[in-house]
This record gives C-alpha cells, sequence and structure tokens, in this order.
C-alpha cells in the first residue's frame, strides 16, 4: 500500500507554503493586532482568490471538492506563520458541517464561502468561547441537544481576552425567537463530527507551529555567540532541538492518519483524531518550552517573534478538546473489552 501524499497535493501545499511566507508575516501579524477586528480583510481576499476557503466545498456549490487529506497539509503550512484568518476553521470545520447539513443552508452559504464572500464560524459548547465569531456572516452554535443557525443580529457578543493576541474570543448568547435547525440523534452527529475536523485543525496547525518555532531556535542559536562560538555548537543546545525533532517526526503521521480517517469515514476516526491532537500539541509545547530555552531571557520578550507562535500553540492545545478530554478517549478504547490493541490489529 502507498500511504505517501500525490504529487499533485505536494506541490499545491509548496505553492500555499511560498504565498503565506511571503505574506503572513510577524509584522503583518502584529500590524492586525492594532485594529479594531485584528484582521486582515485584503490578507482574507488573498486567500479566496487562492481558492483555499473553498477547497473542501464540493464542486457543485464552486469549491474543489476536496477533503480533510487534501487541507491538512494547507492547515500545517497556516500553522507555520501562525495565521490570524480563520482559513482553517472555515474550510475544516465550517464547510464540512455545511456540506453534511445539506438542503438550504448548503446551497444558500457553500457558494458564499467558496467565492470568499463569508465567514461562517462554528461553536460548540465544550469550547465556552467562539473564535471570529465578531466577523462571522454565520454563526452555526450548538447548545444542548440542537443546532442553532444565526445571523449576526441574533446574537450577542461579549469579548474575552486570550493568551494569544490573534484569537479573538467571544461568549455567545442567542436572542430570542432562535429555533434549531437540527435536534436529537442527527444534532449529536453534528457535535461529534464538527468537534474531531476541529481538533483535526488544531493538530495540524501544531506541526506547523512546530516545526516554526525549531527553526526559529535553529536561525537565532546560529547567530548567537557565547565563548566566541555559536551557541548552536554546544551539545546542550543540539539535544534541546533534537527531542523536539523526535517528537515532531512521530507526531506528523498520527495527524496525516486522523485525516484519512475523517476523510473516508472510518469507525475509529475519533480514537485517530485524538491520537493526533495529544502528540502534535505535545511536540508543539516542547518546541515553545526548547525554544525559549535556547532564546533565553530574550525569549520571554515581547519584541521576539517566537512568542507569536509559542502563544498560539498553547491556545490551540487547549480548544477543541484539551489534553486530559483525549487522553480519555484513548482511554475509553484500550481499557474497553474486546479492543484490537497492538501491531496485528493496525490496520482492522
Amino acid at each position: 500500500m502507498d500511504f505517501t501524499f500525490t504529487q499533485d497535493q505536494l506541490l499545491f501545499q509548496a505553492s500555499v507554503r511560498d504565498f503565506l511566507i511571503a505574506e503572513v508575516t510577524p509584522a503583518r501579524i502584529r500590524a492586525a493586532w492594532e485594529t479594531a477586528d485584528g484582521r486582515d480583510p485584503a490578507l482574507w481576499q488573498q486567500l479566496a482568490e487562492l481558492g483555499l476557503a473553498g477547497l473542501c466545498v464540493p464542486e457543485e456549490y464552486g469549491g474543489l471538492g476536496m477533503g480533510e487529506l487534501d487541507f491538512v497539509l494547507l492547515a500545517q503550512e497556516c500553522g507555520y506563520v501562525a495565521l490570524p484568518e480563520p482559513l482553517v476553521h472555515t474550510a475544516m470545520v465550517a464547510a464540512p458541517l455545511l456540506r453534511r447539513v445539506g438542503g438550504y443552508l448548503a446551497a444558500t452559504w457553500l457558494p458564499r464561502i467558496a467565492a470568499g464572500e463569508a465567514k461562517v464560524v462554528v461553536g460548540l459548547e465544550q469550547n465556552l468561547l467562539v473564535e471570529d465569531a465578531h466577523v462571522a456572516d454565520l454563526l452555526l452554535l450548538q447548545r444542548g441537544e440542537a443546532w442553532y443557525a444565526l445571523a449576526p443580529e441574533q446574537v450577542a457578543l461579549r469579548h474575552n481576552a486570550s493568551v494569544d493576541p490573534s484569537r479573538r474570543l467571544y461568549a455567545v448568547d442567542m436572542k430570542m425567537g432562535s429555533d434549531p435547525f437540527c435536534s436529537g440523534t442527527a444534532a449529536a452527529a453534528l457535535t461529534a463530527a464538527a468537534l474531531d475536523r476541529g481538533a483535526l485543525g488544531c493538530a495540524a496547525q501544531a506541526l506547523g507551529l512546530a516545526q516554526r518555532m525549531v527553526d526559529m531556535a535553529v536561525a537565532y542559536s546560529r547567530d548567537r555567540q557565547q565563548f566566541g562560538k555559536p551557541i548552536g555548537s554546544f551539545q546542550a543546545v543540539k539535544h534541546l532541538m533534537a527531542n523536539v525533532a523526535v517528537r515532531l517526526e512521530y507526531a506528523r503521521a498520527p495527524v496525516h492518519r486522523a485525516a484519512y480517517s475523517l476523510a473516508h469515514d472510518e469507525p475509529g476516526a475519533m480514537r485517530a483524531v485524538s491520537h493526533a491532537k495529544l502528540l502534535a500539541c505535545e511536540a508543539a509545547n516542547l518546541a515553545a518550552k526548547h525554544s525559549i530555552q535556547v532564546h533565553g531571557a530574550m525569549g520571554y520578550t515581547w519584541e521576539v517573534d517566537l512568542h507569536i507562535f509559542m502563544k498560539k500553540a498553547w491556545a490551540l492545545a487547549n480548544t477543541w478538546g484539551d489534553t486530559a478530554f483525549h487522553k480519555a478517549r484513548i482511554a475509553d478504547y484500550i481499557f474497553a473489552d474486546g479492543a484490537a490493541l497492538g501491531a496485528g490489529a493496525t490496520f482492522n
């Protein structure tokens, strides 16, 4: 069996990487922090013109008709530049959710997402706060055993500060008179689908964030001199980065495996997603810790760009299910009667 990505997928990833590195600079991210909504409309338009917003929108609605396995590589690149815009949320969570719901909602909003004309955000009760609710044209909210599709005028927002200045978080209160579009068993399935795709998006971005922090630490250790030598030549510094590199390499395959599971609607997709998020966020958190050590006291300062990536890694580790939540999902499977464990059960 061939588990590698296709040449087309890798070329698309490379082209998106080149664009993001050129356009989404730390200076541009910092500039967006100073705006009223913390977002850059020109950047969103650029992303839309590349077709990225409509990547997971079916072709009949004007999208590219791709799936989670195609987008997971691009989500990594979004993490590498700490992209503030809600591209991963829109393409990996909102669009698949609307595709699953179908009907009027899909026919109305999927073409607008594909054209870059609308931002749709998804809010789960488990997350408590909704990211980018202030710039959403449509909010898909889960409340108990029901889902609601709400326009901005149907909700009241209360801003909550985040450790990551790029994340704009809001408590969302629904106004009276809102009717659910889905409830009961169907709503529970939607909640599970949204949670898994949100967690996968976090895991993929964590891979990119970890790689960026390693790259920054390596570059700094090459330039910083101590005792007449670059600090990168010291064995202790090499070990710090090597430890991260090992964790990062072992996290990649589970993230790609989880994307495959979701794209093919496999029964074990939930378990694969939890495995992926645990390993990827662990690698990103270790990258943040060791990169700060390599930078020394400079690593803690606002002026050093490292904190942009470090804080996003911390934030993503605790949304769409924190470490305890995903460990519990894995534990439920491992300790269940008749669980198929071991290498021989890999492809069951």
